[in-house]
C-alpha cells in the first residue's frame, strides 16, 4: 500500500470509528453494528487478498492474526473492538510509512540533489559567449560548462577558471568548503561557492562521481532488508503461540469472547513495523556517516562478520609515496637537492615525482622554472633549473651521468630516487607509501569488535607487505598475488563472514566475491565501487569501523524491537485469558505495544559512538 492510500485508509477508519461510536452511544446500536460489520468485512477481504498474493510469492506473514482477531470480535458481537483493530492495523501502517520516511531521510537527500541540467558554453573565447541548457545525460567529454553560484556541479570535470570554492560534503562528508585551483578535478555533486566558474567535462554523467553514488543509493533503497525475512521467521511460532493461548482461554473459561479478547492483543504490528524500520534506519545512519551500504542483507553480514582482509596500497597505506628523507652527498645541501629535484620532477608523470614535489612545497620552497625537461622512459628525468643540469631517476641511469654515484641502503617498503647535478652525484631521495594514520587503530578496534582474523591480500612484494603489516598489526600476509589468487584466498578465509576492503580496479573481483566487499570510493576505481557491497565516501578507513559498528547496533536494535513487541504481546495475552482486559481495551492497549516497538526500532538511527573511535578520528582531523 502506498503512503497516500495508507493515510487515506487510516482516515476512513477513524471516520468510521467516530460514526460507529456516535451511533452506538446515541442509541442506534443496530445501525452502528451494521456500519462496523460492513467496514470491517471489507478490510478483512482486502487483507485476505493481500495475504493470498504474498503466499503465491512464497511469503508467509503475520496478517493472519489480524484477520482472525477481526473475525473473532465480529463473531462475538464486539463490533467496536473490531473496528478499533482496523484503526490500529491501518494506524500501524501509517506509522511505518512515517518512520520509514524518517529513517531514509539521508538516503533520499542524495537523490533529491541529483543535477538535471548543465549549462554548456558553445562559443567560448568569442566576444559573446553562447550558453545553452542541456540534460545532464547529453553532456559530452570535453564540453565546457558554466556552473553558477550555489549550483550543484553536474558532471566530473577539471577547473578552467583560476580558482573555485566548493562544498564537497555530499560527496566526501567533509563539512569545510575546499578551494580548487585551475586544472584540478571538480567532482559532480559538489556545490559551487559564491562565484560562477567554468569546468571542462572529463566524464559523462553516468560515469561521474555523484551519479555513481546515486546509483548505489538507489540500489540500497530498493533492496529487501533481511530483517523482513527475520520477522517472517517469527511469524509461524508467534501465530501458533497466540492461537494456542486464545484456544486455551476459550476452552478453560467456556466463553468464546475470551478467544477474541486474547487475539486482539496478538496483532502483528510490532513485527511488521519494527523490523524494516530498524534496518532502514541503519542504512540511513550509515549514509549520514559517509558509508553507502547496498541493502539490509549487507548490514546483517557486517554485523556477523568474524574475519577481515585488506588490500595494501591505497587501502592500508596512503596510496601515494611521500618523502621521508633526503640524503645529500658531494657537498650539496639537503634543501638544494630537494628544491632542484622538485623543479625537474614537476615535469614528470612518475608516481614518485609527485611525492618529491609535495615535500618541497610543504617546506615552503619556491621552485624555479625548469627548461628542456625530458623523460627517459622507466629510467628518470633530466632538465635545467637555475642554469644547472639536474637528473633524477634510477641508480643505473644516474650512475651513467655521475661516476661517483653510490647505492643507498633502504628498508623494506621504501623507494629511492637518485639525483645528479651538473654531472656530480648529489644524493638520494627516500620515499615510502606510509600507512594511513588511522590504519593501526582501525585494525585494533576491529579485533575488539570481534573480528578474530585479519589478513592482507596484495600484489606487492613480500618484504614490503610484511613491513606494512607489522606497522598496522595485521595477522596474516599474502603477497605477490594476482586478482584470481586474491579471490581464492578470500573464499578460503575462516571464520565467516569475511569483509574485504580494497580500492582499485584489480580489487573488483575479490570485492564481489567476498561476503562483504568494501570499496574506498573517495579515490577508488568505479569498478571497485560497483563490485563492492559497501562504498566509503570519505578517504579514510574509519568508515570500516562505522560500517561494522552501525550494522551491529542495527541488528541488536532490530532484535530488541521484535522481542519487546513479542514479549509485551504475550504478557498481555496471558492477562487477557483471565478476562481482565476486555476486547475494546485490548485493542487500544495494543497501540501502546506498536508505539513502543517503533521507538525501539528508530534507535537504529542513533550512532553507536565509542571512545576509541572518537580517538581514532582525531588522527585524521585538521587539528590532529
Amino acid at each position: 500500500m502506498s503512503n497516500r492510500s495508507g493515510y487515506l485508509g487510516l482516515a476512513a477508519a477513524v471516520v468510521a470509528l467516530a460514526v460507529v461510536l456516535t451511533l452506538h452511544f446515541g442509541g442506534a446500536e443496530r445501525t452502528a453494528r451494521t456500519i462496523a460489520v460492513i467496514f470491517v468485512s471489507a478490510v478483512i477481504l482486502w487483507t485476505l487478498v493481500d495475504m493470498i498474493r504474498s503466499v503465491l510469492r512464497g511469503q508467509f506473514g503475520l496478517d493472519i492474526l489480524a484477520v482472525v482477531a477481526m473475525v473473532a470480535t465480529l463473531a462475538v458481537d464486539e463490533y467496536i473492538a473490531a473496528i478499533i483493530i482496523v484503526v490500529m492495523l491501518l494506524g500501524g501502517e501509517a506509522l511505518e510509512n512515517y518512520a520509514t520516511g524518517r529513517a531514509t531521510r539521508e538516503l533520499s537527500a542524495l537523490l533529491d540533489r541529483t543535477p538535471q541540467l548543465a549549462h554548456v558554453i558553445t562559443s567560448a573565447g568569442q566576444r559573446e559567449e553562447s550558453i545553452r541548457d542541456v540534460p545532464v545525460g547529453d553532456v559530452g567529454i570535453g564540453d565546457l560548462l558554466l556552473v553558477r553560484p550555489g549550483e550543484v556541479v553536474p558532471v566530473d570535470g577539471t577547473l578552467v577558471s583560476q580558482s573555485a570554492t566548493v562544498d564537497e560534503s555530499s560527496i566526501t562528508g567533509e563539512s569545510i568548503p575546499v578551494t580548487r585551483e585551475e586544472g584540478e578535478e571538480i567532482l559532480s555533486g559538489s556545490t559551487n561557492g559564491p562565484s560562477a566558474v567554468q569546468i571542462k567535462a572529463t566524464r559523462a554523467a553516468a560515469d561521474s562521481q555523484y551519479q555513481q553514488i546515486v546509483a548505489l543509493v538507489r540500489e540500497a533503497q530498493e533492496s529487501k532488508a533481511p530483517v523482513v525475512r527475520l520477522a517472517d521467521q517469527f511469524a509461524v511460532p508467534f501465530t501458533a503461540v497466540s492461537l494456542v493461548i486464545a484456544v486455551a482461554a476459550w476452552g478453560i473459561s467456556g466463553d468464546s469472547t475470551r478467544f477474541a479478547e486474547v487475539l486482539v492483543l496478538a496483532t502483528p504490528c510490532p513485527l511488521l513495523i519494527a523490523a524494516p524500520v530498524a534496518f532502514l534506519g541503519g542504512l540511513s545512519r550509515s549514509a549520514r556517516a559517509g558509508v553507502i551500504v547496498k541493502g539490509g542483507a549487507v548490514i546483517e553480514q557486517l554485523a556477523r562478520a568474524r574475519a577481515a582482509a585488506f588490500d595494501k596500497t591505497g587501502t592500508l597505506t596512503e596510496g601515494r609515496p611521500s618523502l621521508t628523507e633526503v640524503r645529500q652527498a658531494g657537498g650539496f645541501s639537503a634543501d638544494e637537492v630537494l628544491r632542484l629535484s622538485a623543479a625537474v620532477e614537476r615535469s614528470s608523470g612518475h608516481v614518485l615525482a609527485a611525492g618529491v614535489v609535495r615535500a618541497a612545497e610543504a617546506r615552503g620552497m619556491a621552485l624555479p622554472p625548469c627548461a628542456d625537461a625530458g623523460e627517459h622512459a622507466t629510467n628518470g628525468i633530466v632538465g635545467t633549473a637555475e642554469g644547472r643540469r639536474v637528473a633524477v631517476g634510477k641508480f643505473a641511469y644516474i650512475a651513467s651521468l655521475a661516476t661517483d654515484a653510490a647505492l643507498s641502503n633502504v628498508a623494506a617498503g621504501q623507494a629511492v630516487a637518485y639525483v645528479a647535478i651538473d654531472g656530480s652525484f648529489a644524493g638520494t631521495l627516500v620515499l615510502a607509501d606510509a600507512p594511513r594514520p588511522e590504519s593501526r587503530d582501525v585494525v585494533a578496534q576491529l579485533r575488539r569488535d570481534g573480528i578474530t582474523s585479519i589478513a592482507m591480500l596484495t600484489g606487492d612484494g613480500q618484504a614490503t607487505a610484511e613491513h606494512v603489516a607489522a606497522e598496522v598489526g595485521v595477522d596474516h600476509v599474502h603477497a605477490d598475488l594476482l586478482p584470481q589468487q586474491k579471490v581464492q584466498l578470500a573464499a578460503e578465509m575462516q571464520p565467516r563472514p569475511v569483509i574485504m576492503v580494497g580500492d582499485g580496479i584489480n580489487d573488483a573481483p575479490v570485492l564481489a566475491a567476498a561476503d562483504v566487499g568494501v570499496a574506498m570510493g573517495a579515490r577508488g576505481a568505479t569498478a571497485a565501487g560497483q563490485a563492492a557491497d559497501v562504498v566509503l565516501l570519505k578517504d579514510s578507513l574509519l568508515g570500516v569501523l562505522d560500517a561494522v559498528e552501525i550494522s551491529r547496533h542495527t541488528l541488536r536494535t532490530a532484535y530488541t524491537a521484535i522481542w519487546v513487541g513479542i514479549g509485551l504481546s504475550v504478557m498481555l495475552m496471558l492477562i487477557a485469558t483471565t478476562g481482565a482486559i476486555p476486547a475494546v481495551a485490548g485493542a487500544l492497549t495494543q497501540e501502546f505495544v506498536d508505539v513502543t516497538a517503533i521507538l525501539f526500532a528508530l534507535g537504529a538511527l542513533r550512532a553507536p559512538a565509542t571512545s576509541h573511535r572518537r580517538q581514532a578520528r582525531s588522527l585524521t582531523s585538521p587539528a590532529g
